[in-house]
């Protein structure tokens, strides 16, 4: 018999929203846990909306309808103000409240220092969390930290799961419907073929709980695959591994079964080192078959002695050869980049995108430092006094934490959308053929970065406006203004005419883009006018107005539609079924008018 009969298991949500579909949460964690205690225990539940703003109405009311002695809360840093939102509520209902994951794992004593925290989970939680189900808090429990007579009692270290076949799978059928999916009818889902990684760079905090790699039988991964299969339904799986390449003789075996048992109807994106892709060029078309389109490679630099201060054992030659290899297969390489170093200055930073645009890299995200708890990144920039904010609600790899030797946290900030906007948008530009194209690129462009800059609620939306303009205005400080310069499109019909939009920060300041050709090469410019742009009839973007309405959608609407989008671009046939969706919503139709109106001033431009 079970001393914990009720228990209710909540992940905590990441407090800003970042708008890319591959971080909507699957809670897949609290599902290894739901799955480890399901036959021990009378009820278990999960709270309703747990991605979007109704968790905390949803989860209260769960409670209220049934009362749970256990909570688990899931979180990392990035979440952990919302952990603690939540264990207030579980505290409320009289629950014995126990957080777990990567934040509580680093910094047991400051989660044990609230009053609404009975318990931490240290390391890896399935085991350590069934047996405190089972027995309740003790000495005996090992891997837990828990509150005794005024002080902390901390059971001992618990070693990692060295079998993790012996994991349970996650148990899918526990999750609330999510965008009108349930259970295992997720469209985006994830898996977990192994856990921990060979390797310990200085900023990752996987080593806090996963330590050294262990891969599960190619079965017990295929059977997984099994169970998310639809012939109906292309699913986006996200094979979250550290390090999804380390044993390829294991992986082929996965691909050999996926394909004979013609588990093939997926879109599958994973991320690994590029000496590990450039060691799986043998397999790389049958990952490709069961449906691999996308891989992340963590390049982080282009900088030798960064990453040798970083412990990234990554050679550039090996990256650019990855990223060739990759293409060469139909795979998309998808490039992770770290701005930020103590060292480097905005000048060094400007090749970041020049760097990923030399390797041929499809797409890149330019993250900055972030000096997690546990990692030991975090404790030479703590000793080091380099650290500006410990508001773990910041921690997201986007919002800067840090100050470095050259560079603040705003001009961190204005480098980061500088190397976005540097390497997509402008290689995007070059293939447009009129204004309104390169109007549509730069408004997508620039939402997608005032969301990011978002999420960080110390600033305001005229301290956004200036980062956004002032990364324009650096690319206005090259030469002549030329921002990049390249032959034009193949089979493409020149250019009638200039293409021109007006980015405008205030009625006297703004820059123009104009994207034009000269003999058989397109040239982009960037420069400084005044608060109109150039005479004639042609786009312009008010930037405080597009900014106002990014920072007014809701998060949560947000994730829907790039939830939905991801969906209908790997399922064409469902154009139908996700339109009636959008429809039937009445908050997006209300958002889809304002950004028409909004797309709709933009084009009527100027005229003088």
């Amino acid at each position: 018999m079970a001393y914990f009969k009720h228990v209710c298991l909540a992940e905590a949500p990441q407090s800003a929203c970042i708008p890319f579909p591959q971080y909507i949460s699957d809670i897949i964690g609290v599902c290894y846990l739901a799955a480890m205690v399901r036959d021990d225990v009378e009820a278990l539940s999960i709270p309703e909306n747990y991605y979007n703003a109704g968790l905390y109405s949803s989860f209260e009311a769960l409670l209220k309808k049934r009362p749970a002695d256990i909570v688990g809360i899931s979180s990392m840093t990035g979440g952990f103000g919302n952990a603690v939102r939540l264990a207030e509520i579980a505290r409320k209902h009289g629950a014995f409240v126990v957080m777990g994951g990567f934040h509580p794992t680093a910094m047991p004593e400051e989660v044990l220092g609230l009053s609404c925290v009975d318990a931490v989970v240290i390391g890896e939680g399935e085991e350590t969390f069934r047996d405190l189900v089972l027995n309740g808090p003790g000495s005996d429990v090992r891997g837990l930290a828990y509150r005794e007579n005024g002080g902390i009692v901390h059971t001992g270290f618990r070693g990692v799961i060295r079998d993790i076949d012996s994991i349970p799978d996650p148990y899918r059928a526990l999750r609330p419907e999510r965008y009108g999916e349930k259970g295992s009818d997720y469209s985006i889902d994830t898996i977990h073929t192994s856990r921990g990684c060979p390797w310990a760079c200085s900023f990752c905090a996987n080593d806090q709980v996963h330590k050294q790699w262990r891969g599960r039988s190619p079965e017990r991964v295929v059977d997984e695959f099994a169970e998310l299969h639809s012939h109906t339904v292309k699913k986006r799986i996200k094979i979250w591994d550290a390090n999804f390449l380390t044993n390829i003789g294991r992986v082929e075996k996965i691909c050999d079964m996926m394909i004979e048992r013609e588990l093939t109807n997926f879109r599958i994106t994973t991320e690994t080192r590029a000496k590990d892709l450039i060691r799986a060029e043998r397999i790389l078309d049958k990952l490709r078959l069961i449906g691999l389109n996308k891989i992340g490679l963590g390049i982080e630099s282009p900088n030798p002695a960064t990453l040798e201060l970083m412990n990234k054992k990554n050679d550039l030659d090996d990256v650019s050869r990855a990223v060739r290899l990759a293409e060469r297969h139909g795979i998309r390489a998808e490039g992770y980049f770290i701005i930020g170093h103590n060292h480097e200055s905005p000048a060094d930073t400007e090749a970041y995108p020049e760097f990923a645009r030399a390797l041929g890299l499809p797409q890149a995200v330019f993250m900055v430092m972030t000096p997690y708890p546990g990692t030991k990144v975090f404790e030479e920039y703590r000793s080091e006094d380099r650290v500006s904010s410990f508001d773990w609600e910041r921690y997201n790899n986007f919002i800067p934490v840090i100050r470095t030797e050259k560079m603040g946290p705003s001009e961190i900030s204005s480098m980061m959308v500088y190397c976005d906007l540097a390497f997509a948008t402008f290689d995007s530009l070059l293939r447009r053929k009129r204004s309104r194209d390169v109007l549509l690129v730069l408004l997508k462009d620039i939402f997608r970065n005032v969301v990011i800059l978002g999420g960080n609620k110390s600033l305001d939306a005229d301290e956004i406006r200036e980062i956004v303009f002032n990364a324009f205005l650096r690319l206005n400080g090259k030469s002549g203004g030329v921002v990049v310069e390249a032959q034009a499109p193949p089979a493409s019909a020149p250019l009638p005419h200039s293409c021109v939009v007006t980015l405008r920060l205030a009625e006297a300041k703004a820059l123009d883009i104009v994207l034009l050709q000269v003999e058989g090469k397109r040239r982009l410019i960037v420069s400084e006018t005044n608060g109109w742009g150039r005479r004639g009839r042609h786009p312009v973007i008010d930037l405080r107005r597009l900014i106002r309405f990014a920072l007014s959608l809701k998060g949560d609407l947000l994730m829907e539609i790039l939830y939905r989008a991801e969906l209908l671009r790997n399922n064409p046939g469902k154009k139908r079924a996700v339109l009636t969706a959008f429809l039937g919503e009445p908050e997006l139709l209300v958002q889809g008018a304002r950004m028409a109106a909004l797309l709709a001033r933009s084009l009527s431009g100027s005229r003088k």
